[in-house]
């Protein structure tokens, strides 16, 4: 069976590393963090503020909030929305992402 890059021919850039909590990840040209992360074998990257549950991505179109992540020292960054970009960092984040919570 081809994959969808082999039948429409494509010819990507190539692959590039991000940092997440210390560990770098390859993530390709296009890839929002949420698909890195999901390629890298991670599945849950925030914990709630009440009770420390893991979430991760739910709706994956930016309507819920579940897969907040600090990118770049911003928090509160929707993983299924933000596109990556070569050496960016990525925090998984507990509660609100500000500390102290």
């Amino acid at each position: 069976m081809r994959s969808p890059l082999e039948l429409a021919d494509a010819q990507p850039d190539p692959a590039f590393t991000v940092d997440l909590d210390g560990r770098e990840i390859s993530a390709r040209p296009g890839q929002t963090v949420a698909a890195a992360l999901w390629a890298a074998g991670v599945t849950s990257w925030r914990t709630t503020r009440v009770g420390g549950r893991p979430r991760g991505v739910f709706c994956g179109i930016g309507v819920c909030f579940d897969c907040l992540v600090t990118v770049n020292d911003r928090p509160n960054q929707r993983a299924c929305l933000v596109p990556l970009r070569p050496g960016d960092s990525i925090r998984t984040q507990e509660g609100t992402g500000h500390g102290g919570d």
